[in-house]
């Protein structure tokens, strides 16, 4: 296994927090392996002052998070469920949620 995993997320308070719950989850599951968490901007966030559905809906916070995944900048992405597609990139899964 790696020894260290890195953990893609947005910029926003609630991305930070949501993912620093996620990391010290797995750094309890998984006490041998580091998990660093880093920033990646997103278009939607960028983009904040406008209107969701008049510039692209919800892949607007998830594009560049999913690109980081495909070219193996980052090795997993927290994301809210309410920025998630219906439907994932080829080759990109949910691969957990953890508990309320």
């Amino acid at each position: 296994m790696k020894s260290e995993f890195v953990i893609g997320t947005r910029g926003s308070l609630l991305a930070r927090s949501q993912t620093e719950l996620v990391a010290a989850a797995l750094r309890s599951a998984f006490g041998d392996v580091a998990f660093r968490v880093v920033t990646v901007r997103t278009s939607g966030d960028a983009i904040a002052d406008q209107a969701l559905h008049a510039v692209g809906g919800k892949g607007l916070f998830t594009k560049e998070l999913e690109d980081a995944l495909a070219d193996r900048r980052i090795d997993l992405a927290v994301h809210s469920l309410k920025d998630l597609p219906t439907q994932f990139p080829r080759g990109l899964v949910l691969g957990a949620v953890p508990t309320r």
